[in-house]
């Protein structure tokens, strides 16, 4: 191997996808390739020049990328890449010109490989092809690795969420069938040491279960026949997940509806049971457990210690790995319990649920909550609606509420929820209303908003019910997406609003910091997604309310091709996942719910991570274009 030869392997190898290539594979490249130089301002390549000739790795230099190269500026300039990155991928796949022109923004030298051996080295070298064509999700992969090595002590005897529950299930199931006696049964489960029994018909489809709990209320109290088939007394109604699922979705069943078993079926047939202990380990904390505990708490200081073992599960999924999306749901979820229950013991301690207002109110989550989407620091952002009973008025039923709501926002944040900054909370007359109030408001925001009025607004259309009569929730979100979605001014001005939100690339350096030197992970990352896809949401009629869940929902029927989608996903996601940590290392030094905040140096990030973040930048800023064009901005 030549000297030069050795120098650029050293380079390559210092970063993605060549890290993660075969030597062989390296070397044939470099065989391949030669070395360019282009002096500062010099364009590198440009739509005039035809379909893309080059693959191109910056070995020295900087190259930015601009929309208008005759009369730029440096909003034009959106993209720029630094050593070790290449270009132009999308261009070299689709064999077309590139949209951009590219040019030297200093002394530039670049390693090119010709086209046709860009094709073949897509042939040879998997983990090449798998960078090209899936480029941040390929990034995303290498940097999840990082995460979990980084956190290796602390999950070393932690079991892995996503593992399918094929993998999880550890003995065939204990059957019987449907005319077995109660009697027999339960000899059989206490000779087997087992917690729960499964009737199956002749091919193996269940059809009922027995736990342990379900002993003492359906048989020892009341002192049944024991001599009776035991289908009688077995819950009917199963929840069944099939072999590939993965265990977190089984967790959020778990926790969603407070079983401690799952039965895992494959064409119909049982194949599996498994059960809470199988699935988790959490340091000592099971999903279980935290919702068991959160259901049956009484009193505040129950409530406090499940809002910590709540963190603490969120500490050890972020160290196995599991992902952001799913990460979020699982946060989400369990705060969604601990709200519910505080609810519940609120309304139970006012006397409420003995009126006429009982069935005639729901409480609904807003903004990050609303869209499942919470993170260790979170606020309240919470409203409720009703209906006025007869002999009533809004302003009556107000009165009654206020004070309870009050209590409940004062729990909540006591709990570890901070109160809403900006009042955004049901203890707020202005957020606490009937239906048709509501209606009222978000008419007046869609046919006579301000610029400013659209911006305290915008976490009202990430409302979902959360607690209490669901459907007046549902019938809000049907009537509001008919509105919206024909009020071609409103969504305009909303995609205005949304692109004030620029995701902070910069031209001379790579990100634009603040005073201290930081970037908002929240206003300028994540804050670009989310105001895209509530847009696209309300202009498609969709009614979903996370942000993955709008884009994937909407895309659809925009006809938005599934890879653009996928790579606005991940890059979402990464971003997320950097909060996420952010937030687990702020809470490991010892600060407060309230000292959390979205703030990071990107001097302090690996390569790795500022590599995928400005990557992720420039997907959002993909997707504002893609805003841009579709409402002529």
């Amino acid at each position: 191997m030549s000297a030069i030869h050795s120098t650029q392997l050293v380079f390559l190898a210092a970063h993605a996808p060549f890290d993660r290539m075969e030597p062989a594979h390296l070397l044939w490249m470099l065989e391949r390739m030669r070395l360019a130089y282009y002096a500062q301002g010099e364009v590198v390549v440009s739509p005039e020049q035809g379909a893309v000739e080059h693959f191109m790795v910056i070995k020295q230099g900087m190259v930015q990328a601009e929309q208008n190269l005759a009369n730029a500026v440096e909003e034009d300039t959106w993209l720029e890449l630094g050593e070790g990155e290449c270009f132009p991928l999308g261009a070299l796949l689709a064999q077309r010109p590139v949209a951009s022109f590219y040019r030297a923004g200093k002394d530039t030298f670049c390693y090119e490989l010709p086209v046709a051996d860009f094709q073949t080295l897509l042939g040879l070298s998997a983990p090449f092809r798998d960078y090209c064509t899936r480029r941040i999700a390929n990034l995303l992969e290498h940097s999840k690795q990082v995460i979990q090595a980084k956190y290796t002590q602390s999950s070393s005897e932690q079991q892995s969420l996503t593992s399918p529950l094929s993998a999880i299930i550890r003995r065939a199931p204990i059957i019987c069938s449907p005319q077995t006696s109660v009697r027999e049964v339960l000899e059989r489960m206490h000779a087997s040491r087992v917690g729960s029994m499964v009737a199956v018909d002749d091919a193996g489809r269940p059809l009922g279960i027995l736990t342990l709990p379900d002993v003492l209320v359906r048989i020892a109290l009341p002192q049944i026949d024991m001599a009776q088939p035991v289908i009688g007394i077995m819950t009917t109604q199963l929840t069944a997940l099939p072999p590939h699922a993965l265990a977190y979705e089984a967790a959020l069943t778990m926790a969603k509806e407070g079983f401690r078993h799952v039965l895992v079926v494959e064409n119909e047939r049982l194949v599996g049971l498994v059960t809470e202990k199988d699935l988790f380990a959490l340091q000592r904390v099971g999903l279980g457990q935290i919702g068991s505990t959160i259901r049956h708490a009484q009193q505040l200081e129950e409530l406090q210690l499940a809002a910590a073992d709540i963190r603490s599960m969120a500490h050890n999924m972020l160290a196995q790995g599991v992902a952001a999306e799913q990460l979020t749901q699982f946060i989400s979820t369990f705060n969604d319990l601990l709200t519910v229950r505080v609810i519940e013991l609120e309304y139970s301690a006012s006397g409420l649920l003995a009126t006429p207002l009982a069935d005639s109110l729901c409480w609904m989550a807003l903004g990050s909550e609303g869209r499942f989407e919470q993170t260790l620091n979170t606020d309240q952002d919470n409203a409720l609606i009703f209906t006025v009973p007869e002999g009533m008025t809004a302003a009556r039923v107000r009165e009654l509420l206020l004070p309870v709501a009050k209590r409940i926002n004062d729990t909540l944040a006591l709990c570890g929820f901070p109160l809403c900054r900006g009042k955004v909370m049901a203890s707020n007359p202005q957020w606490c209303l009937s239906l048709e109030e509501w209606k009222s408001t978000f008419t007046a925001w869609i046919t006579n908003s301000s610029q400013v009025s659209l911006l305290h607004s915008s976490i009202f259309f990430d409302f979902r019910a959360l607690h209490g009569n669901k459907t007046l929730a549902d019938e809000l979100r049907e009537w509001l997406l008919n509105i919206a979605s024909d009020n071609g001014r409103f969504l305009h001005q909303l995609a205005e609003d949304a692109m004030n939100f620029k995701p902070p690339l910069g031209v001379v350096r790579d990100f634009v910091v603040g005073k201290e030197k930081k970037l908002d992970l929240k206003l300028n990352g994540i804050a670009p997604f989310v105001n895209v896809a509530r847009i696209f949401s309300l202009a498609t009629g969709v009614p979903q309310t996370s942000t993955l869940q709008r884009l994937r929902a909407s895309s659809v029927k925009m006809n938005i091709p599934a890879a653009e989608i996928e790579a606005w996903i991940d890059a979402f996601l990464f971003i997320q996942v950097l909060r996420l940590r952010h937030h687990d290392e702020g809470k490991a030094k010892g600060l407060g719910d309230e000292e959390l905040d979205n703030l990071i140096d990107p001097e302090e990030l690996n390569e790795l991570d500022r590599r995928i973040l400005k990557e992720a930048f420039r997907q959002a800023r993909k997707l504002q274009a893609r805003l841009e064009l579709e409402y002529r901005l």
